[in-house]
């Protein structure tokens, strides 16, 4: 027993190891992308200059958070405060702010191998569920940025496993409680939803856990700090904050799509087609493995944790992509599951699937053409392509050779093309995340460090900045500690004769159109023109 707990930890340790490489190179290579990196980060400074220098009105900056000197009811700000304090240890830059988040989601790596540990009798489908999550693009990529989602996963993640191990010890109910809690102080009523999900596991795996003290008594002081933060957000604003946090920020997302993030009920299928392959590939077949037999405690959770929270996030009007993340653990539990039986198909669950037969053919053709694909992306952006990108090459020359492996090794039926897909794509993520393109929305917008500078130099600092730019930057008012909004033209014009005389960040043709009187011209960088009213 003890070498087989030693075997455990160490195999813990190693994935651990292995996420934290890959979480935290080239962390701070980026700048913060728009919005909720800008928005959070900014939230976090607020808090950590009220606790730097603090005053009877910013005392309690930790509890009653701000964004631009007025109160930010989105989230409860777990997550800001820790960012925060590693603002006060290393400083505020790009690296302190996603800290955090990317600390939390590595730890998702050990923990769903322990869940796997609960779940399997062999070792095998733990490992490869651990590793099928370490490689997955958007898990790794959303989970190193500043936002709440990679810690809501890891918290998520506490929860299963304390759920799992209490089946046999009702002490881990605590950890069931913990879970909920910290969920919900990170997202709100999201630890809600997968505290739902979980109780309907309990319902058609353990019930009698249903009646157990120790479970509700747990949730109860696990919420506890919870509920004492809406109390005091209540206390505080009253009708405003349940209709801003709980209505316009939670419940209204369920029917109305927030800021126009709308589309269909199948947008997260296609995101899944678009960011999961190769993996993707085999999940239909261990679903249809898991339904077969789900009687068995690991087909339940399966199918709860992925049915229900996909279905939930399916319906809601509002879709982002970062919404699917809670799902990704479940998903890689399902691969990890389907790769076992190829790996040792003897008796692994008391079937034998994949003992005396061929891979299926489908799993060849789409690894084949991925492979092509892959292919054409390294030609794409080598030298003698449309877009010189020598990373880009390189990485897609990487995927080329591992998924091109891959395929011979499946037609020959040979299990270590297994091992090379994972190797393969760790290696690749690992080229994307040192490289400045793992943050691919920031080649979409304007660069924002060099005018944030400028506003720094050339404005007083908490001045409000008007901008003919269509689009709030919160990363522009994070690194240029000003509050830079957007303004139609005709609304910039009908400003412009007001009091304090306004500054104002545009381009050269918005400024002839306008036809600004009295005006002076501060700064230029690229095409942006900083200028301002002369005072009458």
């Amino acid at each position: 027993m003890f070498a087989k707990h030693r075997i455990d930890w160490t195999w813990a340790i190693a994935l651990w190891l292995a996420a934290v490489l890959l979480f935290m190179v080239g962390l701070g290579g980026v700048p913060l992308r728009d919005w909720d990196e800008g928005i959070v980060a900014e939230v976090a400074k607020d808090i950590w200059r009220a606790q730097t220098n603090p005053t009877e009105a910013t005392s309690l900056t930790w509890l009653y958070p701000t964004l631009g000197n007025a109160p930010y009811q989105n989230k409860p700000t777990l997550i800001h405060w820790l960012i925060a304090q590693c603002y006060a240890i290393a400083g505020v830059n790009e690296w302190t702010a996603r800290f955090p988040g990317a600390f939390l989601c590595s730890l998702s790596i050990p923990l769903l191998y322990w869940i796997g540990r609960e779940l399997f009798p062999k070792r095998t489908p733990a490992v490869f569920s651990a590793l099928i999550l370490l490689v997955l693009l958007p898990f790794v990529r959303h989970g190193r940025l500043a936002m709440l989602d990679g810690a809501l996963v890891c918290f998520s993640l506490v929860m299963f496993y304390s759920l799992l191990r209490m089946r046999r010890d009702l002490r881990w109910g605590l950890g069931v409680g913990a879970g909920i809690g910290l969920m919900c102080l990170t997202k709100g009523l999201v630890g809600g939803l997968m505290g739902a999900i979980a109780l309907l596991f309990i319902l058609w795996d353990t019930p009698r856990l249903l009646t157990s003290g120790y479970l509700w008594s747990s949730l109860a002081l696990g919420i506890a700090p919870f509920i004492a933060w809406y109390w005091a957000q209540w206390q505080r604003y009253g009708a405003v904050f349940l209709d801003r946090h709980l209505v316009d920020q939670s419940l209204s997302r369920v029917w109305n799509a927030v800021e126009n993030n709308s589309g269909p009920p199948w947008y997260y299928l296609l995101e899944l087609l678009k960011y999961t392959l190769p993996w993707l590939i085999f999940l239909p077949q261990g679903f249809r493995l898991a339904w077969e037999h789900r009687g068995w405690g690991w087909a339940k959770l399966m199918l709860v944790w992925a049915g229900g929270y996909l279905l939930t996030i399916s319906l809601m009007q509002t879709k982002l992509p970062w919404y699917i993340l809670p799902l990704y653990p479940a998903l890689a539990l399902v691969g990890g599951m389907m790769l076992s039986t190829i790996w040792e198909p003897e008796d692994m669950f008391g079937i034998r699937w994949l003992s005396s037969r061929e891979y299926p053919k489908v799993w060849k053709i789409l690894l084949g053409i991925i492979a092509i694909a892959a292919a054409g992306l390294s030609v794409y952006f080598s030298p003698i392509g449309l877009a010189p990108t020598p990373t880009l090459a390189i990485l897609g020359m990487m995927l080329t050779i591992t998924l091109t492996s891959a395929t011979v090794l499946a037609m020959r039926q040979d299990s270590q093309f297994i091992l090379v897909l994972l190797w393969g794509s760790y290696v690749s993520l690992l080229l994307v995340m040192v490289s400045p393109y793992w943050v691919w929305e920031l080649q979409e917008q304007y660069p924002v460090k060099p005018v944030a500078l400028m506003l720094k130099q050339h404005t007083p600092a908490g001045q409000p900045i008007l901008t003919s730019y269509p689009n709030s930057r919160p990363s522009l008012n994070f690194y240029s500690d000003r509050w830079v909004s957007p303004m139609s033209t005709e609304a910039i014009a009908n400003r412009w004769q007001q009091d304090p005389p306004p500054y104002l960040l545009t381009d050269q043709p918005t400024l002839d159109q306008l036809n600004l009187k009295s005006l002076q011209q501060i700064a230029a960088i690229d095409y942006w023109i900083l200028v301002k009213r002369l005072p009458k």
